[in-house]
């Protein structure tokens, strides 16, 4: 082994877990883990915890070193156990000094801790990658950070205020991943509607996204990671109606479908709001599907509120859901409001659960016999342009394949090629 990561969470990790490895590789680095955690729940944390342990008892001369949000927001929890060799925050994982000097075994854990003021980030730079191991779409970063304040969310602490990367570097790197093969990539960042406010001129994500289409006429596929949807602005509307490699599925950053709960999220949208959108949307583009995050049993959340949140699936006709009992974090205002017992959050979450696989199973239904192409992620399994996961027989990880939709399973499409 020389260096392996371990990834949690979002597709921002994912991308920079490569850089990790190449910077850490670059570094001379060997025999080590790099885990790369994810801060949005504490269940996120726990299992970052249990996989570090797991990784030691595994590989018990390896090196381990914990990174990430989680790393960023609880350094010192992670610091304190055995299993850990050094703490990097998140400006300092992508950095190859960073990894040029472990601390020797045994040392006090403050002095294994190697974490920044985050807030003081005002720049993110777009670290070129070849590719992604394992993976056969792309992932580039086009901006970190969050301006926003949601009560619920410890995410802007873990990776500070939104920062962009320019639109140069962005097209260089996707240039580069689609020479080296990737017909597909995704635009990712934390929250990249907010995409342009700090560049010269403010450009808006729209624009970004155009410039892409424009400037890298051999890409075949590009996607958008989870948006908020109040952002959208109207380039972004324009290449949703009319640039069909912009690919029909969009990821709202939806939260709950109840005002009141959205009020004291400090959302920034109304249920109205996301409703309208979502018409506008398909009217536009009619293949469009949405997927939603969605969390249940949120500070203060009777049963009435709730049900909103149900009836907005329907309303939306969302249908890949991802569905979160509410998590408290410390340092949160919502972890100081009146909570929802844990049982009830988790018996909400159920339900919508079951209301998000009805509407999955709708949609599958309605693709059968439809022809598409997919995307083949591993052998046997690909995703459609609505990122549907599909059977398929035939074609090489990365491939685009010409197919007909022949049958639905409680998850997934089957499909033949043509």
């Amino acid at each position: 082994m020389t260096v392996k990561v371990l990834t949690f969470g979002c597709r921002l990790n994912s991308y920079e877990s490569e850089v990790m490895k190449k910077q850490a590789e670059e570094a001379g680095l060997d025999d080590a883990i790099l885990v790369n955690t994810c801060a949005v729940t504490n269940e996120a944390v726990r299992q970052a915890r249990q996989q570090i342990r797991r990784a030691k008892r595994d590989n018990p001369d390896a090196k381990i070193i914990v990174t990430g949000c989680a790393a960023q927001t609880e350094s010192l929890s992670f610091a304190q156990m055995g299993e850990v060799d050094l703490v990097l925050g998140n400006e300092d994982k992508l950095k190859a000094d960073s990894y040029k000097s472990v601390p020797s075994f045994g040392v006090p854990a403050e002095e294994k801790i190697h974490v920044n003021d985050i807030m003081s980030v005002r720049e993110t730079a777009l670290h070129l990658i070849e590719g992604l191991e394992g993976r056969a779409r792309a992932f580039v970063q086009v901006q970190n950070g969050c301006d926003h304040r949601c009560t619920f969310c410890i995410i802007p602490y873990g990776r500070g205020n939104s920062r962009s990367v320019a639109m140069g570097p962005v097209i260089k790197q996707i240039r580069t991943l689609v020479e080296n093969g990737y017909n597909e990539v995704v635009l990712t960042g934390v929250d990249i509607t907010s995409y342009g406010a700090d560049l010269p001129g403010a450009p808006k994500f729209g624009s970004l996204v155009k410039a892409v289409l424009k400037h890298v006429p051999d890409l075949r596929r590009l996607r958008i990671s989870s948006i908020d949807s109040i952002e959208a602005d109207p380039d972004l509307m324009d290449c949703i109606a009319n640039e069909p490699r912009l690919m029909p599925h969009l990821h709202l950053s939806l939260q709950s479908g109840d005002n009141m709960v959205l009020k004291r999220m400090k959302r920034r949208h109304q249920r109205e709001h996301t409703i309208e959108f979502c018409k506008q949307v398909r009217e536009l583009r009619p293949d469009m599907v949405f997927g939603a995050d969605i969390i249940a049993g949120f500070p203060t959340e009777t049963e009435e509120m709730f049900q909103r949140s149900l009836d907005i699936v329907a309303e939306c006709d969302l249908t890949h859901l991802h569905v979160f009992p509410y998590s408290a974090r410390p340092g949160t205002p919502a972890a100081k409001m009146p909570q929802v017992k844990g049982p009830v959050a988790k018996e909400r979450a159920a339900r919508l659960r079951a209301v998000g696989e009805a509407a999955l199973q709708r949609h599958l239904q309605s693709q059968i016999g439809r022809e598409t192409e997919l995307l083949v992620e591993r052998n046997g399994l690909a995703r459609t342009e609505q990122f549907t996961l599909s059977e398929i027989a035939n074609g090489e990880p990365g491939d685009i394949v010409k197919a007909r939709i022949v049958g639905a399973s409680h998850r997934h499409l089957m499909a033949e090629s043509l």
